[in-house]
């Protein structure tokens, strides 16, 4: 596909008005994974209603599907190791990055990397900062970082190379949970600035 604004408007689409047979969307950056039952559909069908549903696409059609899920707010510590350094290579001070991040409301574009980790979309184009040259063997559980173009909230501890803001102590992943993750594509979020820290 196009890349993500094309992938998300096509996955709308199809949830709105969901083709026969089409029981999972999982979107990626440049992809749509459509899974159907192939007792109630065919891949033909599939494949065509895909490019009659994606033809008819204007760009900039709305991205999260309709009447899902509340905006989720998520309340950070701004006290990341990256925080300076970030502040650095966009000439911004502390509390400018801390700013800009929680201006926005992000969208939820799609999940990968590890369970519960979302990609979201949104982020103030002056934070769009590379990943780390070295990445950590270890980033805490609940760090909020930036990296390219994407905000990403790590829901356990894992390696990682992306630039490190803050934390959260929401419980992003939760196995007793339905569905286990909060950052699911298509939820919105919104960051705040809280506690000691919260503006660097």
């Amino acid at each position: 596909m196009e890349g993500l604004p094309a992938v998300l408007a096509l996955r709308a689409s199809l949830l709105a008005e969901r083709p026969p047979g089409v029981d999972e969307l999982v979107p990626a950056a440049r992809t749509l994974l459509v899974r159907y039952d192939p007792s109630v559909t065919g891949h033909d069908d599939v494949r065509r209603t895909l490019a009659e549903r994606a033809a008819g696409l204007a760009a900039g059609d709305v991205a999260r599907p309709p009447g899902r899920l509340d905006t989720l707010t998520v309340p950070v510590r701004y006290d990341g190791p990256d925080l300076a350094e970030v502040a650095a290579l966009t000439g911004l001070s502390a509390a400018e990055v801390v700013a800009r991040h929680t201006a926005p409301l992000y969208t939820v574009a799609f999940a990968g990397f590890a369970p519960g980790f979302g990609y979201l979309t949104g982020t103030d184009p002056v934070l769009h900062v590379p990943r780390r040259a070295e990445p950590r063997t270890a980033v805490p559980a609940g760090s909020v970082a930036v990296a390219g173009g994407y905000t990403g909230v790590y829901p356990r501890s894992s390696p990682g190379g992306w630039r490190l803001l803050g934390t959260t102590d929401a419980p992003l992943w939760d196995t007793d949970r339905d569905p286990p993750a909060l950052l699911v594509p298509g939820r919105t979020v919104r960051f705040t600035a809280i506690g000691v820290g919260a503006t660097a």
